[in-house]
């Protein structure tokens, strides 16, 4: 398991949603494919309109970018 897995795994066990945008949004911009990359994207765009963190506006539009939403 590398860093990012334990800090991601770390982040779902306490709970800690602000934490797991980050980290989803990380894991995206390091993914080793467009499939990869847009299945984090859309975990960390999930959890941003879960907070109503204004990090959603920006993974929306790169999601819509990507072509996986509209």
């Amino acid at each position: 398991m590398n860093d990012l897995e334990a800090r991601l795994l770390a982040a779902h066990a306490r709970g800690d949603t602000r934490a797991l945008v980050g980290l989803y949004t990380e894991a995206g911009e390091h993914a080793n494919s467009a499939v990869a990359q847009g299945f984090y994207l859309t975990h960390a765009y999930v959890y941003a309109l879960e907070l109503g963190d204004v990090r959603a506006t920006g993974l929306h539009a790169r999601l819509v970018a990507m072509g996986r939403e509209t």
